[in-house]
């Protein structure tokens, strides 16, 4: 029987607040540490520290400090940024400022709920029994379901949502979005990427409190996924995007930088332990679309845009053969030359040097071989030479006269005879469009993967990523081959207007054919009109 004098449990909510409230000021004050990583050592003594994760304890100490920071974090599968992020950083937060109402979102409830029931029980382990750490806050004891639970005597709390579900009701002093795709199949879906959308549009951004943070990590899936359109709205400018792709391919040449201060070429250290080989293994086994979207985060359209996927044939039989020497190819084509994009410097941090094999045969061009290498210039003379041995067919050598290109130029053309400097006056996108139409026509073809000399996907999957893609050497290569022989010596700008312009009133009637091959005839024509 209890009595007036016995001792027992609050019964109402008001109790139960006065209980939480009189029970924290007995409670050590909460413990900070200057960063989540530092958090993420005390609770583990075995984390594993990366390169990667000291850039985003850098952001989440950014973010949590500036009033109303937008901040999107996109790394790899399984490298540790949902544990530092969204569970190690939103505790840290909640430490530091015990006030702190989060909401954490992700593609499903579940998900989310394994997020918020992960840093309670945290708090409910480091309470100081039996000599462990105390953290200095504890959950509500009529607060505590994973789904959303508040720490007692504070209104810090955490609320965890499936994107679709609602926040009303519930200001949010800080937005922590944890991948908002499951997968590839919804982030492909229109639908999918829409409803997230109104989801942010609708009910994530309407519900933060001012100066309220907003942090969205993910690994990205579609150029149109939540990030995209974040960077791609009026607004996209407040967003902070940090980017740290497996291998850094950034292009110094343009002023880029990798944002762990790699050089090109290196690969990330890993949180997992993954080697070099093993990272060469995950990019060959997944493909380059694939990779270059879910580990290097530069996802690109799935049709391309300047050169769409769907354009490119492929031929199944080589042009090639032995030429009996066992050294040199034999190429059963009309016409074959050499393009070469040497826009790099000779040091460690130089861009990829391209070296192409075209062939045409009848109105078809077919794009027989490749070195796509970052080279010095040593390097390059040899592979220049090597390339032109093996293909002596090749009696044009086009080398763009820019940078280290006008330097091969000047030692090779007293040995090498055929190279011709190719100065371009237009843009790169103007040059790929200008070519465009010949791709889009069928009339230029890449090797099946059973006859290539060379890595197709990454070629494709580059051109499908023209002009946001962080490299573009293949695509100059190629528009420059591809201008020579559709477009003979001539403006590439003045014959794409040609061709969005003057099209419609052109026909081929009106000038008389003087060649009795066709692709020359009909490119003397085009020439012929634009006059």
């Amino acid at each position: 029987m209890s009595s007036a004098g016995s001792s027992r449990l609050p019964a109402s909510d008001t109790e139960r607040a006065a209980w939480d409230s009189a029970l924290a000021r007995f409670l050590p004050k909460p413990q900070r540490w200057a960063t989540p990583g530092d958090l993420a050592r005390v609770l583990d003594p075995k984390t594993v520290q990366t390169a990667a994760l000291d850039v985003i304890d850098e952001a989440l100490v950014w973010a949590y400090s500036t009033p109303d920071a937008r901040l999107i974090i996109s790394l790899g599968p399984q490298e540790g940024k949902s544990q530092r992020v969204t569970k190690t950083g939103t505790l840290w937060a909640l430490l530091d400022n015990p006030e702190r109402r989060f909401a954490i979102a992700s593609y499903s409830q579940e998900l989310a709920e394994g997020f918020g029931r992960e840093i309670r029980n945290w708090i409910a382990t480091y309470n100081g029994d039996e000599g462990t750490l105390d953290l200095g806050v504890r959950v509500a004891r009529d607060n505590g379901a994973a789904r959303r639970w508040q720490l007692a005597g504070h209104k810090g709390s955490v609320t965890a949502v499936g994107l679709g579900s609602g926040l009303t009701g519930r200001p949010v002093d800080a937005l922590v979005i944890d991948d908002p795709f499951k997968d590839a199949e919804q982030a492909d879906s229109l639908y999918y990427r829409d409803r997230v959308w109104d989801w942010w549009t609708s009910v994530g951004s309407t519900r933060l409190a001012p100066g309220a943070p907003v942090i969205l990590i993910l690994t990205r899936w579609h150029e149109d996924d939540l990030a995209g359109r974040l960077v791609a709205a009026e607004d996209g400018h407040l967003w902070r995007v940090i980017n740290i792709p497996a291998l850094a391919d950034h292009d110094p040449q343009k002023g880029q930088v990798d944002p762990l201060g790699r050089q090109p070429g290196e690969w990330l250290t890993s949180a997992r332990g993954r080697t070099v080989e093993d990272w060469h293994a995950i990019r060959t086994r997944v493909g380059e679309r694939v990779f270059n979207a879910l580990y290097q985060g530069r996802p690109s359209p799935e049709t391309g845009d300047v050169w769409k996927r769907q354009w490119w044939r492929r031929y199944d039989t080589p042009l090639w053969s032995d030429d009996g020497t066992g050294r040199a190819w034999r190429v059963d084509a009309d016409e074959v030359l050499m393009s070469w994009d040497m826009t790099f410097k000779d040091t460690k941090s130089s861009d990829f040097v391209v070296g192409q094999v075209w062939a045409r045969k009848g109105a078809n061009v077919y794009l027989l071989d490749q070195v796509h290498k970052r080279l010095s210039f040593t390097d390059t003379v040899t592979a220049f030479q090597g390339l032109c041995e093996r293909w002596p067919q090749a009696s044009m050598k086009l080398v763009e006269d820019k940078a280290n290109g006008t330097a091969v130029i000047d030692l090779l053309k007293s040995r090498i005879p055929g190279i011709i400097p190719v100065t371009p006056t237009e843009s790169k996108y103007a040059r790929a469009n200008a070519v465009a139409p010949f791709v889009e026509a069928g009339n230029t073809l890449l090797p099946s993967k059973s006859v290539a000399l060379f890595d197709v996907e990454a070629f494709v999957e580059e051109s499908a990523s023209f002009p946001n893609a962080a490299h573009d050497d293949q695509v100059d290569a190629a528009s420059q081959a591809l201008a020579r022989f559709f477009i003979t010596v001539g403006d590439a700008a003045a014959f794409a207007a040609f061709y969005g312009k003057r099209a419609d009133r052109f026909t081929p009637t009106n000038t008389p054919v003087v060649d009795d091959d066709p692709l020359r005839a009909a490119r003397d024509r085009a020439f012929q009109a634009l006059k």
